[in-house]
């Protein structure tokens, strides 16, 4: 077989509609677009959630809060949850995800000092909470911002 014997598989391509090309080709005169009106016109049409004038949905329902588009949300951990890696282990945003006990990620991984730790470990995230550096190093570990 050579590249100018290929073909497309049979019924797998179709000719497109041709509109406006005469009265016999069945798509004439008008082109599909009925008679007269704003969307018979070129360039016709309202706009995306345009209702006639009447309110549109996304103006008669309720904004509340705010979203700031620049905070960041971090995936909380507690220094009790880490008690599950064994002893001297460096516990990082992967190890964290491969145990559980973080799910998605978003902006980053921070601890907090909710529990007790009971295992020395090298723990590597964004952000700690003071107490959870306090506990990390109380049980022999380190506390390391990435």
């Amino acid at each position: 077989m050579k590249l100018h014997e290929l073909r497309a598989a049979e019924g797998s391509t179709k000719n497109r509609k041709r509109r406006g090309r005469g009265t016999a080709s069945g798509q004439g005169t008008t082109g599909g677009r009925g008679m007269n009106g704003q969307k018979s016109r070129s360039g016709g049409g309202v706009r995306l959630g345009f209702e006639g004038g009447q309110m549109p949905l996304y103006r008669r329902l309720p904004k509340r809060g705010f979203k700031n588009i620049w905070g960041t949300t971090y995936d909380v951990v507690n220094v009790s949850d880490l008690n599950k890696f064994e002893a001297g282990a460096v516990v990082n945003q992967k190890a964290l995800e491969e145990a559980g006990l973080v799910k998605q990620v978003k902006d980053g991984v921070k601890v907090l000092g909710e529990g007790t730790l009971n295992v020395a470990l090298t723990v590597q995230a964004n952000k700690f909470s003071k107490t959870a550096i306090e506990k990390i190093e109380a049980a022999g570990g380190k506390a390391e911002v990435i």
